[in-house]
């Protein structure tokens, strides 16, 4: 998809140099060297593995590891206050890259956005026929009327853009079909954190749809980790409008695709992270019906 839009310097804010990536690269550069070392290198790869070890051993640790814990959470609630505040000031830098784009290049390139939305919506869709043949598959036909029942929460992730607002009422929904109020409770806030089909889509897309509009060509090998990273960095974002931008913008570091590339998708960013959150909805339900079924937890009506 050839945008042919007055783009920044492939280096001049990113600092990155030129290299290939390969899956040889990805498993080789996955283990740090230094936690700090990562942090300061913004190497977000690095950082889950790591994040993964040291919160394995503090659930071995238990009690004792209680008051780290707690200090670890204020800090990350501290971290997403700053987000939101800095994300303030976002619908100002939306204006001004769509204005300064609209008048340089024509109204022409609203088209091509059109385009690259539409594309996205259509793999959603193909997405969610997925989901729920497999879900009817192992839960009957009876999944259907599962899908019905989440219409409310459903259109509330659509227009907030935010699949935890949809939260409450994703579970109220899934108890009344049925799920036991332990396998809802359980498994649906697993799959805020771990599940997340929409979002993983959506940054794939992002990231490619960058990359095309600087005339990068990701080969094949490139394409595969950048799938296998973004099943990891994915993991645990918040259900909220923009969290997608901070997983695409380490991404981008990984594969020396410019993180001012990130400009050309703030203005259509909530409309695909409503469908991004959506899907979040649907996945998090039908798998949440599949291991009740799974358990014996599934009540018949």
């Amino acid at each position: 998809m050839a945008l042919n839009l007055p783009l920044p310097d492939m280096h001049a804010e990113s600092g990155i140099k030129a290299s290939a990536i390969s899956l040889k690269d990805f498993v080789t550069h996955a283990i740090p060297k230094s936690v700090f070392e990562a942090m300061a290198n913004n190497e977000i790869l690095q950082i889950v593995i790591f994040s993964v070890f040291f919160g394995s051993a503090m659930a071995a640790l238990g009690e004792r590891a209680k008051a780290l814990i707690d200090v670890i959470d204020v800090v990350a609630h501290v971290m997403l206050k700053v987000t939101s505040y800095v994300m303030n000031f976002a619908p100002l830098a939306v204006f001004g890259a769509i204005a300064a784009t609209v008048a340089k290049e024509g109204l022409s390139i609203l088209g091509t956005y059109g385009k690259f939305m539409a594309q996205f919506y259509f793999s959603i869709g193909i997405l969610w026929a997925l989901l729920i043949a497999v879900g009817v598959l192992i839960v009957g036909p009876r999944l259907l009327h599962l899908m019905g029942m989440i219409k409310e929460p459903l259109l509330l992730s659509f227009t907030t853009a935010s699949s935890e607002a949809a939260y409450p009422k994703t579970l109220e929904q899934l108890e009344r079909f049925g799920v036991s109020n332990k396998i809802a409770s359980f498994v649906l806030p697993m799959g805020y954190s771990f599940n997340l089909d929409g979002s993983m889509m959506y940054c794939t897309f992002a990231v490619i749809f960058i990359a095309q509009a600087y005339g990068i060509d990701l080969t094949l090998a490139q394409e595969i980790s950048m799938l296998l990273i973004l099943m990891l960095t994915s993991k645990g974002m918040a259900g909220v409008p923009r969290a997608s931008l901070v997983v695409i913008a380490a991404t981008l570091a990984q594969f020396n695709i410019p993180e001012a590339g990130l400009l050309l998708l703030l203005g259509i960013d909530h409309f695909l992270d409503m469908g991004r959150s959506a899907t979040n909805v649907v996945g998090n339900s039908i798998a949440t019906a599949v291991v009740a079924k799974w358990e014996g937890e599934l009540k018949r009506h």
